[in-house]
């Protein structure tokens, strides 16, 4: 960590009754910045472990928040939540016959 912080990026998906007042205003104090859907990034002196304990308590778990948390000395990590499946699976299939006839 340098003496700026480390620089994180969020991903978030709360849902269609999620609290995003609360998480908004949470990115807000971070000075965060956004990066397209639900995507945000900040620079922080706080371990991602703080910061994933100051997000549970903005963030009613009974609503299966799911927040990603990257950082390019750690990684990726799902800090409340988990991996689901995802919405392109199955694109890529291959189909046998191309319709063209020899």
């Amino acid at each position: 960590m340098n003496n700026s912080g480390t620089r994180y990026w969020l991903s978030f998906d709360l849902g269609l009754q999620g609290d995003y007042e609360s998480l908004y205003g949470w990115l807000d104090k971070q000075k965060a910045k956004e990066c397209g859907g639900n995507v945000a990034t900040f620079v922080s002196k706080k371990t991602r472990d703080q910061i994933m304990r100051e997000l549970s308590s903005v963030l009613d778990p009974g609503k299966n928040p799911r927040i990603y948390i990257i950082s390019t000395k750690q990684g990726g990590k799902f800090i409340l939540g988990k991996r689901t499946l995802a919405a392109w699976t199955g694109y890529a299939q291959v189909s046998l016959e191309s319709g063209e006839e020899r």
